[in-house]
């Protein structure tokens, strides 16, 4: 199935899904909410999450062995959500469907700091929920405003759940514990990543624009912005205003630099975001196949769409989604240190650094298969087969109490 960029039959409703009026959708409860459990001297363990984004789960890989300890399913309601849903909800749900070349219904995965409670943003249902990984009991679903609910974030302390809701143009907050949303703030045109700032205080939104429009008609994308708010109040604090889609980026911990894939870039920018200016654009090599590909083939326009740094601080780690490999480049100088290559096809599409800041973590979409690289080496490690369609992966630390049920879940 593509993976590519929709055609212009979905451009009116592309442009109506955007429109405010069209966001009616309120918090929905699946059962009385239940908060998550109080962190004790359970251990942890550290893990890898991988939205397995066509078939509603998420994989649990060891972080050091990479095994699949389990899967859990975070659909297990997708029934009664597509019969309960009006007219205009399921016509907007097919659109959405349309746009993303089929079912997605992982978009983002957390695990709360006790290990216990998984928060997952469901994509094309538009929805967030939260599950108790032990049992896989859904505790609470909440709708957002629009249709579909694309990158999260979890706040340090677990207790705040940060959506995008993508055709509502807004970032909204979520309380872990019940579901309720507690704020929202006004970001780009279709906001994707969120990421909160080192010592927790801000948070970052990245809009990339109507991606189902060519790349002819790009002024009709949108706003294309870095929204910046106030972790507390949600109150925007400044943004940062571009040409093209921001896609996966990083920020140093000291807040003053920004590594980002923009939309059509082969490669990446490094921004001063104290100056508001971009200091280098970075070009990665083009494989064959990639330099094939007109612009409005890329997948959701982005030629390379995902970004990590290592622990260290000194190494970024980048999917090269149209080339099929991942890179490993050094920083300050940004020079590359070598190259995953993987079968033409594998669309590497998001990365990010497993526990212990040596490894980054690829999945390869088409392939059903997760990468590992090792940041020292440039070299792959290892590789895992996971779910179908893996999109989105973040490291955490699960429960090892609740290590048992998940693995029973998976044997059935």
């Amino acid at each position: 199935m593509s993976r590519m960029a929709r055609p212009l039959s979905v451009l009116a409703l592309s442009l109506a899904l955007t429109l405010p009026a069209l966001s009616a959708a309120g918090p929905a409860s699946a059962g009385e909410p239940e908060a998550p459990a109080a962190a004790d001297s359970a251990a942890l363990r550290d893990v890898v999450l991988v939205g397995n984004s066509a078939d509603g789960t998420v994989s649990f890989l060891d972080a050091r062995t990479y095994q699949t300890l389990g899967t859990l399913d975070v659909v297990p309601d997708l029934d009664e959500i597509l019969a309960g849903m009006d007219p205009i909800r399921r016509a907007a749900y097919e659109v959405v469907k349309q746009q993303a070349g089929g079912d997605k219904f992982v978009d983002d995965a957390h695990l709360s700091p006790d290990g216990r409670t998984l928060y997952v943003s469901r994509g094309n249902l538009g929805d967030a929920a939260a599950y108790d990984v032990a049992t896989g009991r859904q505790l609470w679903r909440t709708h957002l405003d629009g249709f579909k609910a694309d990158h999260a974030a979890l706040s340090a302390d677990g207790s705040t759940f940060v959506v995008s809701a993508i055709t509502a143009a807004k970032a909204q907050t979520l309380d872990t514990a019940t579901g309720r949303i507690t704020g929202e703030f006004p970001t780009g045109t279709y906001p994707h990543e969120n990421i909160y700032s080192a010592d927790g205080s801000l948070i970052y939104n990245m809009s990339i624009g109507v991606t189902s429009l060519p790349k002819a008609l790009d002024f009709l994308k949108g706003t294309k912005q870095v929204t910046v708010a106030d972790a507390r109040t949600l109150k925007v604090v400044r943004k940062y205003t571009f040409d093209k889609g921001v896609r996966p980026a990083v920020i140093t911990p000291d807040g003053k630099t920004m590594y980002a894939q923009l939309s059509y870039l082969n490669g990446f920018i490094e921004y001063d975001l104290e100056a508001g200016r971009t200091v280098r654009t970075v070009e990665m090599p083009f494989s064959a196949a990639g330099a094939a590909l007109k612009p409005d083939d890329y997948p959701q326009n982005s030629a390379h769409h995902g970004m990590a740094m290592n622990g260290d601080r000194d190494k970024l780690c980048m999917a090269g989604t149209i080339d099929d490999y991942t890179a490993v480049v050094s920083r300050p100088g940004l020079t590359t240190d070598g190259f995953v290559h993987y079968p033409q096809g594998s669309l590497p599409y998001w990365t990010v650094t497993g526990p212990g800041g040596t490894h980054c973590w690829i999945t390869l979409s088409n392939r059903d298969e997760v990468s590992v690289v090792d940041y020292r080496t440039a070299r792959e490690v290892a590789r895992v087969k996971v779910g179908d369609y893996p999109q989105r992966e973040r490291a955490g630390r699960v429960a090892t109490t609740a290590l048992p049920g998940l693995a029973a879940r998976q044997a059935r």
